[in-house]
């Protein structure tokens, strides 16, 4: 081939491509990255439809009016070969009794915890060997008040927030006489902090007694209907029957292991050797912080209902728990109370029960605000009631709930900035007389709660 041929030939296979062809690779090109971006979107919006269907379709509530077996049942604890608990006798009279109310926070909340659905940093607890370490403080703490009686909320049995440890055995090392657990949270994993998913968890309301529980139940509240049902509680409260009286060991040994039926109480006669009819019956209750004003009501009205029911019978009642409302008197003005923390309505008490902390009319001065004049008839009648009580030996109960129960979990811990409310405590019916109350103040150093704890008598007839 001549030179010139050549370089005719090299000029042709360097001529540029035709405009017509390099538009087409370009569009070529812009439909292939369109492609990648609308086959990730696609994928994308596949696992997130995947993953609500997961959610809805897991999400169920635990069915009402559930039996529950104390633990442990009558003969197994019968037949344990270990040494036990002093186990105390529940009558009317002169001996009082201890109980305490306590919510703790899955044990993830040391002072410096915030939470996320508050608006704060953590969805765990902070670390495994952290939560064990608060779980066994909370345990030593509430041993060395030892109460009769605890009412806990939020105790962990399997969750990804906490590592998977059963909260209830490290309760339960305190070794009270018996225990009733009620579930009132089984989600689905809830893939939200992304970083740090709050994932699948169950919890529970755990009461321990002293005395022997004859039979428990389940109660399921109403809960939300809208899609803030999937991480909310599935909400209930658990109610303990404590017969009155001396207990027989052989009747106990009788008792099926399922002790949650009718007819348990005949182990239990009183000092004059009768049958006894009338039970101490605690109510475990944790309320919803989150949902809407008409939840709320519609979940007092129910509680309110089966505690009434029981003081027909002639039981003695006491409801302890963490209500999710402000309890003090009067309602809060302050912009930055959170939703959850709305006055109690006191007007909804039934009339036969009232606070454990509002009998006495000499305390509810401690507040930082005038009463109203509705408010100072009320106290007035109430300081009547006591004088009379006086008259006959009954002195007014001690009470000091200057502390709140109860802090904002939008922060760590800081005493200038921190909301803190009373959101825990105890409604009594009118048959037992408050010896003492008290809000203790631990500054919160294992829960974003404190506990609560009351002395009481039951009254007789």
């Amino acid at each position: 081939m001549s030179e010139d041929k050549e370089e005719r030939f090299d000029s042709k296979e360097a001529m540029p491509e035709a405009p017509a062809k390099k538009a087409k690779k370009k569009l070529t090109k812009k439909r292939l990255a369109l492609r990648i971006v609308l086959c990730t979107l696609g994928a994308l919006l596949l696992i997130v439809a995947g993953y609500l269907i997961y959610v809805f379709a897991s999400y169920h509530r635990i069915p009402d009016n559930v039996a529950l077996t104390p633990q442990p049942n009558p003969g197994a604890y019968l037949a344990m070969d270990r040494g036990a608990p002093e186990r105390i006798t529940v009558e009317p009279g002169d001996q009082t009794y201890t109980i305490m109310t306590y919510n703790i926070g899955f044990g993830a909340y040391t002072p410096d915890y915030s939470f996320f659905m508050d608006g704060g940093k953590y969805s765990w607890a902070r670390s495994k060997d952290g939560l064990k370490e608060n779980l066994i403080s909370i345990a030593n703490m509430i041993q060395g008040y030892d109460p009769d009686f605890v009412v806990l909320q939020e105790v962990d049995t399997d969750g990804t927030r906490t590592y998977h440890v059963d909260e209830v055995e490290y309760m339960c090392a305190m070794d009270y006489y018996q225990h009733v657990f009620a579930e009132n949270f089984d989600s689905p994993f809830l893939f939200w902090p992304l970083l740090e998913p709050h994932g699948a968890n169950k919890s529970g309301i755990l009461t321990l007694s002293k005395a022997f529980i004859g039979s428990a139940l389940r109660r399921s509240l109403p809960v939300a209907d809208s899609v803030t049902k999937i991480v909310d509680y599935d909400r209930c409260y658990s109610i303990s029957r404590i017969p009155l009286g001396d207990v027989d060991p052989g009747a106990l040994l009788a008792i099926p292991d399922d002790t949650s039926g009718a007819g348990s109480s005949d182990a239990f006669t009183g000092s004059s050797g009768a049958t006894a009819s009338r039970e101490l019956v605690i109510f475990n209750v944790h309320l919803s912080a989150y949902s809407t004003d008409a939840v709320r009501e519609a979940q007092l009205s129910m509680l309110f209902e089966d505690m009434q029911a029981e003081y027909a019978k002639g039981n003695y009642v006491i409801c302890g728990g963490d209500f999710n409302h402000n309890l003090r008197y009067g309602n809060a003005s302050s912009e930055n109370v959170p939703g959850w923390a709305q006055p109690f309505p006191r007007e909804a008490l039934p009339s036969n029960f009232s606070f454990g902390f509002g009998l006495p009319a000499t305390k509810i001065w401690i507040y930082d605000r005038a009463p109203t004049e509705e408010e100072k008839e009320e106290f007035e009648k109430s300081r009547q009631e006591h004088e009379k009580m006086a008259e006959k030996g009954k002195w007014p109960p001690v009470i000091n709930i200057e502390h709140d129960s109860c802090r904002n979990a939008d922060e760590a811990y800081n005493p200038d900035t921190t909301f803190t409310v009373l959101a825990d405590g105890f409604i009594v019916s009118d048959n037992i007389e408050v010896v003492y109350y008290e809000s203790i103040d631990l500054q919160y150093a294992y829960s974003d709660h404190d506990p609560v704890i009351m002395e009481f008598r039951l009254l007789a007839d």
